[in-house]
């Protein structure tokens, strides 16, 4: 079939509007000519046919083809960073989530044992036929305690936000231990929601379906439904638990009355109530009556604190680097006074990360290898991260990155930098767990531990003294000479708290350390093999001690027990000094002062800054300045920063106020306004005067105070604008005339 020439001509003329709206056939949206006359001169038809000539050689052919090519692999550049980034929070956000779970491992284990304890107790009470279970009263007898057995989950949060995943984790734990859960928010016992609402919310979790409580004759009828539902085969024999997550936000009436028509119902429907308190088991005193309180039979657990989770979060993440994603020291004390000073919850700190990790690879167009050694590591199950496995990678990359390198011999060296990277990554995570297990005995949180580690000014402090005592350290001396100085238990912060802290520790507590040491370092043959250096040191001391002969006298036996064991004990904390002086002299060596530390190390602290806190009033600022460069209209980009009668009024308003100091003379500010925004008609009039028409100046004035008065309008509506964000303040009683400005510079 031949195509048509004409678009028009696939349409029959005498289809009607009804067939026309059935009649989906592809069009085409065609741009309207431009009508005016001089693009219909013969120079401007003379231009066009030069372009179309000069269009089809073949150079402009070659040109438009690379161009086209170009924006190609841009697209697909842009494309391949989102995958990237992608693979690599995919994997973040699933190992926090299990660092997560194992943390509330234990209590679930224990909340569960004692979700069936508690329903094998309610059994006891005995079971009812199918018509006692489905009446529309409670069953009550002498052996009804009346009592609901309630957990009170201590979350120790500021803010419920980070309680959501808890919750909800331990909903599908408890799921899977063959329990009927619900899980209610705070908002549902309202007093907007009322006892009703809370009945629909209960019986959508448990029956799966919405059930209009409105409609219904009482709230002993409707409970009967949950009643006939927990009767049925499937779900009997199961126990039911009910998750409100946040205790202190339920209205205490509301919660009352839930709390006593359950009671009433223990028998048929017994329900297992779990609370999340977040400060202390008090808080129920504080919103239930007493009368309300006697029918919970209440249990308390305590899950971590948030300073616990956040370890455990930077210690998978940013220590042990379940990716090869890294930051700077800059952006790692940024993210730490971030979750201090903002709210204090791990959710702000995962997302502030999640924002870092999304500039990283937005700005830098090498870490696209990142993604993909992420993604073969989940295809072969192994490590990808050899110099010509990245040599392979660097070669896959798309046009737009391989330009970021100029021949082999630099993206040979690239690859073996970024292995080498990956293998100072490991020793340093390693020298750092190292201090974190040691800095336990002091009470040292590792995200302040970690801010100081990646801090380039300790390395350059302790490198040049450990490659001069490179041997004295490596070598572990025991020797107690006073001139032996090590600078790190003189320096401050928190690795010279820790080293001072080890030299204090008794004997027990020190060979369990050193246990611990081996276990990190297991997998790490340059640390490992310093530490058995200093485990073997341990066994000849051990070898050393004194024995008991029958010829000694026992006192003096005693005190030269007492002389040698302080000794040893000296002699022993002295050499894990010197372990520890090795690990940080030798090991602590952060990635981002090293060549390619930018493919996977994320510094920029300003833009992130700048992302997660912002500067509004200097954002407003530059968009009122610099608006040509948003909008990108073709009468703005032309001029510039010219002031136009097109320019939004506010823009025009605020460019004026620039002109003056801190205080803006209203009718100078008027004027200037006005005459900016009259600029085209003034021109007009001008060429109207040579052709007055005398019948049409009556009508003339009359639209010149109108337009007079919405230019007094537009200008109040600018400088109300101005105010409201922030940039002027408006004009007081005592200076009527004159508006003050807030903001200056930028």
């Amino acid at each position: 079939m031949a195509p048509s020439g004409c678009v028009t001509d696939s349409i029959p003329p005498s289809t009607t509007p009804e067939v026309e709206e059935k009649d989906l056939r592809p069009f085409f949206v065609l741009h309207k000519a431009s009508s005016r006359k001089k693009d219909r001169t013969p120079t401007a038809q003379a231009k066009l046919c030069k372009t179309n000539e000069l269009s089809s050689s073949p150079e402009s052919v070659k040109k438009l083809g690379g161009s086209m090519t170009e924006g190609c692999d841009l697209h697909l550049f842009q494309q391949l960073q989102i995958e990237a980034f992608d693979i690599v929070w995919e994997k973040i956000e699933s190992t926090i989530k299990g660092v997560l779970r194992d943390l509330n491992a234990n209590v679930f284990n224990n909340i569960q044992q004692w979700v069936l304890e508690c329903f094998n107790t309610t059994k006891l009470l005995g079971q009812h036929t199918i018509a006692e279970a489905t009446r529309s009263f409670p069953v009550l007898n002498n052996t009804t305690p009346g009592q609901l057995f309630t957990a009170f989950i201590v979350t120790r949060n500021i803010e419920f936000v980070d309680d959501m995943l808890t919750f909800e984790e331990l909903g599908h734990f408890l799921k899977s231990h063959g329990c009927h859960v619900a899980k209610l928010s705070s908002l549902e016992f309202s007093l907007k929601n009322g006892i009703a609402g809370c009945l629909k919310a209960l019986l959508r979790e448990f029956v799966g379906c919405v059930i209009d409580v409105g409609a219904s004759v009482s709230s002993s009828a409707d409970i009967s439904i949950l009643a006939s539902w927990y009767r049925e085969h499937v779900n009997y024999n199961k126990p039911l638990v009910l998750i409100i997550n946040d205790l202190g936000r339920c209205s205490g009436s509301v919660l009352t009355d839930f709390i006593l028509m359950l009671s009433e119902w223990i028998v048929k429907v017994p329900i297992i109530f779990i609370f999340g308190v977040a400060t202390t088991v008090d808080t129920p005193r504080n919103i239930l009556p007493s009368h309300a309180l006697e029918r919970l039979c209440p249990s308390s657990f305590m899950l971590g604190t948030p300073a616990e989770r956040m370890d455990a979060i930077v210690e998978a993440v940013l220590v042990k680097h379940c990716t090869m994603f890294s930051i700077g020291h800059k952006v790692a004390v940024f993210l730490r006074n971030y979750f201090i000073n903002q709210d204090g919850t791990i959710t702000s700190f995962i997302r502030a990360l999640k924002v870092a990790c999304l500039l990283h690879f937005s700005m830098e167009p090498l870490s696209l290898i990142h993604g993909r050694a992420l993604a073969e590591d989940h295809k072969e199950g192994k490590s990808a991260v050899s110099p010509e496995t990245l040599l392979k990678y660097i070669d896959q990359l798309p046009l737009h990155a391989r330009n970021q390198i100029a021949d082999h011999h630099t993206k040979k060296s690239t690859a073996e930098g970024l292995s080498e990277l990956v293998t100072m990554q490991k020793l340093w995570s390693t020298a750092v767990l190292c201090l974190y297990e040691a800095g336990k005995y002091s009470r040292v949180r590792l995200l302040d531990l970690f801010c100081e580690a990646l801090s380039q000014d300790l390395y350059l402090s302790t490198g040049p003294d450990c490659h001069v005592g490179n041997e004295r350290y490596c070598g572990l001396s025991s020797t107690n000479d006073s001139s032996q100085q090590y600078s790190i238990m003189q320096s401050g912060g928190y690795i010279g708290q820790i080293v001072r802290n080890v030299r204090d520790l008794p004997a027990g507590m020190l060979y369990q350390l050193i246990e611990n040491w081996e276990k990190l370092t297991a997998d790490i043959s340059e640390i490992h093999e310093k530490l058995k250096v200093l485990q073997s040191s341990l066994r000849c001391e051990d070898g050393k001690s004194p024995r008991k002969s029958s010829k000694d006298n026992p006192k003096r036996y005693a005190s030269r027990i007492s002389v040698n064991t302080d000794k040893d004990a000296r002699m022993l904390n002295s050499q894990a000094i010197a372990f520890l002086n090795c690990l940080v002299g030798n090991f602590l060596k952060p990635i981002e002062g090293k060549p390619f530390h930018e493919i996977l190390c994320f510094k920029n602290v300003e833009k992130l800054q700048l992302v997660l806190i912002g500067d509004p009033r200097r954002r407003i600022q530059v968009d009122l300045l610099e608006f040509h460069k948003i909008l990108r209209c073709s009468c703005c980009s032309k001029n510039g920063n010219a002031l136009l009668p097109s320019r939004h009024d506010s823009s025009i308003m605020y460019s004026l106020a620039q002109e003056h100091g801190d205080l803006i003379n209203l009718h100078d500010w008027f004027q200037s306004f006005r005459s900016i925004v009259l600029q085209n008609k003034n021109k007009r009039k001008q060429n109207t005067k040579q052709s007055p028409q005398p019948k049409k100046r009556k009508a003339i004035n009359g639209s010149a105070d109108q337009n007079e008065a919405s230019i007094q309008a537009r200008f109040c509506k600018a400088v109300t604008e101005l105010q409201i964000t922030g940039l002027v303040r408006m004009p007081s009683k005592r200076r009527p005339d004159f508006a003050q400005r807030i903001a200056f510079g930028l």
